[in-house]
């Protein structure tokens, strides 16, 4: 292989093993080397675009027949610019090197751009401070999201700046070795002891505390901006495991989730399943209000909060490239550790 890496623009040249499938595609596949990290779908879109030749001869079929042997080069162009307007909008960076970064993404941020909002988003912000450090994903230079958190949820997300890193880290996500933790502000105090808790479908408890809420999930069937839970064939399965970390007279709890699984919401609608919404949540939280009489201030604090109380508080996962395991942490926002201040002096007084 050529030793400019293909993101960069350069040369790759493959020779054919002994087991090389039939047709062009997926024997390129097979053969291109593990750091060239070129995807099927990009090989096919290269063949298509006369990138791809066999003795100095171009080739545009997918399927065009090949053999064991046989020497192909795949021509890799610089990494094309996007669309999407790059902004100058401030970024707290945890970590950054040359494949990936870990943002602590505020409250309010979009992740991804979509028709509704197409400016403003955490990829406009990447755009704009990578710049050209980002090398490009899938021929395009724009930073790879591989995971996402909800605009109003605070915290961390990794981004990759290499096609190698955004493979390295999809993979992790799929295989469920990505470890992420949030802390939630919920409403009551989820509790083994509720029999009302342990006669929830899904709902399930294990040592330490730790209750675990394994469902599936699926887009709502009269709201479709919402999430609900559904049960096998229906839907994707989704497990959410909790464990109460703090309580305040009952009426509220910080409370210490992470996931098995990643779906849309997935916090969110487990722990309402579960009887225990969270605070500022305009979307699933209820109309569930703190007792004024128990906690005072503190009640009214709760209930004039902005947004769901949910911070994604730790990521840890393998670097994609150098295979160090990388553990990264986020403090909570100075609206959920006003919140929890309040909280906490009004269950001191009662």
């Amino acid at each position: 292989m050529a030793p400019e890496g293909p993101a960069q623009g350069g040369l790759i040249t493959v020779t054919l093993g002994p087991d090389a499938a039939p047709r062009l595609d997926k024997a390129l596949s097979a053969a291109v080397p593990e750091e060239a990290a070129l995807s099927r779908s990009r090989l096919s879109r290269l063949i298509e675009a006369g990138a791809v030749s066999r003795a100095g001869v171009v080739v545009t079929d997918q399927k065009a027949k090949t053999a064991s042997g046989e020497i192909w080069e795949i021509r890799i162009g610089p990494a094309e610019p996007v669309e999407t307007l790059a902004e100058a909008i401030p970024l707290t960076v945890i970590w950054e090197d040359d494949d990936l970064i870990v943002i602590d993404k505020p409250a309010g941020m979009v992740v991804h751009p979509a028709p509704g909002t197409p400016s403003g988003t955490l990829v406009n912000a990447l755009l704009h401070y990578c710049g050209d450090r980002i090398s490009g994903i899938g021929g395009e230079r724009r930073p790879g999201i591989v995971h996402r958190i909800d605009k109003e949820t605070s915290g961390l997300i990794v981004a990759a700046k290499s096609d190698r890193a955004h493979h390295g880290l999809a993979a992790q996500f799929e295989a469920h070795t990505v470890t992420r933790h949030y802390l939630a502000i919920c409403n009551g105090v989820p509790e083994g002891s509720d029999p009302r808790l342990r006669g929830t479908r899904g709902v399930s408890f294990e040592p330490g505390g730790v209750i675990r809420i394994a469902t599936n999930l699926a887009r709502h069937r009269t709201d479709r901006q919402k999430q609900a839970v559904t049960w096998p064939p229906e839907g994707r399965h989704a497990v959410t495991r909790a464990r109460v970390v703090e309580g305040f007279s009952g009426q509220a709890a910080l409370v210490e989730c992470w996931l098995e699984t990643g779906r849309t919401h997935q916090i969110r609608v487990h722990l309402t399943w579960a009887g225990h919404g969270l605070i500022g949540d305009p979307t699933y939280g209820g109309r569930r209000k703190l007792s004024e009489k128990l906690l005072g201030e503190a009640a009214q604090a709760a209930a004039a909060f902005p947004r769901q109380a949910l911070h994604a508080a730790s990521l840890g996962f393998s670097h994609p490239v150098t295979g160090e395991r990388l553990e990264f942490r986020s403090e909570l926002p100075e609206d959920m550790s006003a919140l929890l201040g309040a909280l906490r002096v009004a269950g001191a007084r009662g």
